[in-house]
């Protein structure tokens, strides 16, 4: 569904009150159609109900108190954003279902497709427009390659119908009701806080939410490293646009600092570079120079919202997504210890149980899997950004392709980086290269239930299919899986150095033929899911806050 943005200000044209029409009948659809319940209901228990506990403030001040629930007031209007970019009005969509468990994940879901396979669980909808509600979901190829807009491409515009032609709509523009409320919380908390380099990113924050133009609020943001609190909002990643890859969702993440952890992990930035180096291919595909500014925090998630809520939680993120950013600025990479530990235990662990031989379960380990989701959000700030052929950076050369192909290296190469520190003992958690090994095939056999609905799904699948490909895994009549170490290590090295150089060199047509061979799901990723679902292992988790 396309759903014209309303401008502050200004009244509904008759193009928007064409789409309120449309709604309107699509909602009276669901209400009328009948539901499959107790589909829905199985369906919720996918997700494992995780409390977020209130969190313990000792050694915050009353300011410091105040700022976070401004940070979470502010976190709430992102949401609202989020719902009309990817499908429409929240409330009235919520309260034409007839369950609590259709409401349950429709919530999950920010709408009526599910994120696992891309088709809708609530009868009367048809599949979920491939642009979200980015574009016009009429618009043809054609169309969008004859528009001739110079900000068509941006990460923080719409491309709207005006009558018969197309225009292109700033999100400051579009959404300009709710960042103004955005604003004045970010405001007041500007104005509680004692920190200066809290104040100075905020008022940045705000500025970039105004002219959608974010590179002096990222630098801020990296430049903050003594607050024991974060915030990081904004457009964020393309993950919704199956278009053409570009366009931004809105998402949120209140978060508290382990400081402690966080010295531990800030010794790894210094050696981005030589991580850099250490990359496997050709050295001319990953010449990118880190910025100098790059350092990593462990966090615990006490609130988010909109895209970073939606399906499936993260485990980890490394920003400023912007190529110009991270090569003048470098990269923040966090990591959310809560959100770990909580996979950890209710999928990863039990999906080793269910699925490894006896022999390789002992080496499904916690730490293994903390340090793995480490290297991971590392690797995402190494690589290639522009290819070497001047066709420009990696992602606008390989369109929609580029961020599962990006999604794909990081696991991969992060995979590598760590069974690499592993062996050489330069992590200081105790475990070895083969629990780091067989932490990773268990996790990317656990996401390969995600679906190849979106590039997060489509990357593990491709990790997947190549790991079985080269003999690494090998699926046994008994449903259980075999890992043999030594091709493991080598299909990590060498899928990593075949994406760097696709990316490199932007070849479309590369990236084309690899993700039509790897990313769809085969028999023994069929019959795995089966296995877990009666099982009773969850796909993911979803939060509750207290």
């Amino acid at each position: 569904m396309h759903l014209i943005p309303t401008f502050a200000g200004q009244k509904e044209n008759n193009v928007m009150k064409k789409a309120t029409t449309v709604w309107a009948i699509l909602a009276l659809v669901a209400i009328s159609c009948t539901q499959e319940r107790v589909n829905v209901n199985r369906l919720v228990e996918n997700y494992a109900q995780v409390t977020i506990p209130a969190p313990d403030l000792t050694g915050i001040t009353d300011n410091g108190k105040e700022v976070l629930k401004l940070y979470r007031m502010a976190a709430d209007e992102v949401d609202k954003i989020y719902w009309q970019q990817y499908f429409g009005p929240k409330e009235e969509f919520l309260s034409s279902l007839s369950t609590e468990a259709e409401r349950q994940y429709a919530s999950i879901n920010y709408g009526p497709w599910d994120r696992i396979d891309g088709k809708a669980f609530l009868k009367g909808y048809g599949p979920k427009p491939a642009g979200a509600g980015f574009y016009p979901a009429d618009m043809t190829e054609a169309e969008y390659t004859a528009f001739n807009a110079p900000d068509k491409q941006s990460p923080y515009t719409l491309v709207v119908r005006d009558g018969d032609a197309l225009k292109t709509v700033w999100y400051h523009d579009a959404y300009a009701q709710f960042i103004a409320k955005i604003e004045g919380y970010l405001h007041r908390a500007a104005d509680v806080t004692i920190k200066e380099s809290v104040r100075h990113y905020l008022l940045h924050l705000i500025e970039g939410l105004k002219t959608d133009d974010y590179y002096e609020s990222n630098k801020a943001w990296l430049e903050m490293n003594d607050s024991k609190m974060d915030l990081v909002l904004g457009p964020i990643e393309a993950v919704d646009d199956g278009l053409y890859g570009t366009k931004a969702s809105y998402g949120a993440y209140v978060l508290l600092k382990n400081l402690q952890r966080s010295e531990e992990l800030n010794a790894l930035s210094a050696r981005m570079p030589e991580y850099q180096k250490m990359l496997p291919g050709d050295a001319a595909n990953h010449n990118f120079v880190p910025g100098a500014e790059s350092d990593i925090f462990s966090c615990n998630v006490l609130y988010c919202s909109g895209y970073t809520n939606a399906g499936y939680k993260v485990i980890g993120i490394n920003f400023p997504y912007d190529a110009k950013a991270q090569e003048e600025l470098g990269t923040r990479t966090i990591i959310f210890d809560n959100i770990i530990r909580e996979k950890f235990n209710r999928t990863v662990h039990p999906v080793g149980s269910a699925l490894l031989e006896e022999i390789h379960q002992p080496h499904v380990d916690a730490s293994a899997f903390y340090w793995l989701i480490v290297f991971r959000e590392i690797a995402k700030g190494l690589g290639v950004k522009e290819t070497v052929n001047g066709k420009g950076t990696v992602a606008e050369a390989l369109g929609n392709e580029a961020l599962a192909l990006e999604k794909a290296k990081s696991n991969v190469l992060g995979a590598w980086l760590c069974a690499h520190e592993a062996e050489a003992y330069n992590i200081s958690a105790l475990f070895q290269k083969e629990d780091v090994l067989t932490t990773f095939v268990t996790n990317t056999i656990r996401s390969t239930r995600f679906g190849a609905a979106d590039p997060t799904g489509i990357a593990n699948i491709v990790v997947y299919n190549y790991l079985l490909e080269s003999k690494a895994i090998v699926w046994n009549p008994s449903g259980r899986y075999s890992i043999d170490y030594d091709k493991t290590w080598q299909a990590l090295e060498t899928l990593g150095a075949k994406i760097l150089d696709i990316q490199a060199h932007g070849d479309i047509e590369a990236a084309h033929a690899s993700l039509a061979k790897y990313g769809v799901a085969g028999p023994e990723s069929l019959s795995d899911k089966r296995v877990l679902e009666n099982a009773g292992i969850p796909v993911d988790i979803r939060f509750t806050y207290e």
